[in-house]
């Protein structure tokens, strides 16, 4: 007798919601997953939402319509309490709510900031190494002319942990040059526990933000601290940058678009169609449209004349060439 196939791995996609940008941001990400083709029975949508307490000074819990609107979509709405950062870190929200994540199921974390193009399926996962987004600059750290280099700043934080330094080393890059160090954007993130990685984050976050080495005393952690710990977690866990084919996260089957006049001026056509077929129906658009940046973007057609500003075959080197541009032309909005 032929033997049953073994039933795919289920996964827990975890994104954040809150008040303000990123509850619109989530309808945004969780129509894009429905449009996708992903299974929802295997990529379960888990949206993560803070709940008012002494970290937050106003309520950060996302409107009911908008809640109403994730759960019709499939999504499960996770509320979970800021014990750590809240308002004043908000990145850290991605830290915190891992905890609330079934345990012992593979997870991907997305922001919000996010669509998927495509069928999670085609993306060969593997929980057991896990890795992050390498769609990032070298924004971390700044390099003071008298200060301590890439090495040595990077070394303490792998010292203070107790984690091998060298070989997290890219050889492909020269000493001293930033692509020669794992940093990566805290874009996606994924990992076969969410309890173990999240724990991990938490422990080397705190670590960093309350008793830094002396290497780190003129470096900023605001907004990079999730950024900073992220590679000695996914270090210490057997991962690195290399675990996942090229060109799909980041790519063919998602984009972290950070913003939407950035979107609008230097994603794929393709990004943009998805982008404007998932907004256009009328119980997605009178929610999206209370979102200036959304009204104005999508609806009323600023993002079309960001996206004349722009070859997309030959953009500016640096995101903030582009960022200027499109504040020189009056078009830059969140």
């Amino acid at each position: 007798m032929a033997q049953k196939p073994p039933t795919p791995q289920t996964v827990n996609i975890l994104i954040i919601g809150q008040s303000g940008r990123l509850q619109h941001e989530a309808l945004l990400f969780a129509a894009s997953l429905s449009a996708s083709g992903s299974d929802p029975a295997r990529f379960r949508l888990f949206v993560a939402e803070p709940q008012p307490g002494p970290l937050w000074p106003n309520d950060p819990r996302m409107s009911a319509d908008v809640r109403a609107e994730l759960e019709h979509m499939g999504a499960t709405i996770l509320p979970f309490d800021s014990q750590h950062f809240g308002h004043a870190y908000p990145q850290g929200n991605k830290i915190e709510a891992l905890a609330q994540l079934p345990a012992d199921q593979p997870f991907v974390f997305f922001d919000s900031d996010t669509l998927i193009l495509g069928d999670l399926v085609q993306v060969p996962f593997d929980f057991d190494r896990p890795s992050a987004s390498l769609r990032r600059e070298n924004t971390w750290p700044e390099i003071e002319l008298y200060g301590p280099g890439y090495s040595a700043t990077w070394k303490s934080l792998y010292d203070k942990f107790g984690l091998e330094f060298e070989s997290s080393l890219d050889p492909d890059w020269p000493d001293e040059y930033w692509r020669r160090y794992l940093y990566f954007n805290a874009g996606f993130f994924f990992y076969r526990c969410p309890q173990v990685f999240g724990a991990r984050f938490l422990e080397y976050a705190l670590a960093i933000r309350d008793d830094a080495p002396p290497e780190l005393v003129c470096q900023s952690l605001d907004p990079w601290l999730d950024q900073v710990a992220l590679p000695l977690v996914i270090h210490g866990l057997g991962g690195g940058r290399d675990t996942l084919p090229a060109g799909l996260l980041d790519g063919a089957v998602s984009c972290h678009y950070r913003t939407l006049p950035l979107l609008y001026a230097r994603e794929a056509d393709a990004v943009v169609e998805v982008l404007e077929q998932i907004s256009a129906p009328h119980r997605l658009k009178k929610l999206l449209k209370r979102h200036e940046a959304m009204k104005r973007m999508i609806y009323q057609g600023r993002g079309q004349k960001v996206r004349a500003l722009f070859d997309r075959d030959d953009l500016p080197r640096k995101e903030k060439a582009i960022r200027n541009r499109i504040r020189r032309e009056g078009f830059w909005m969140r």
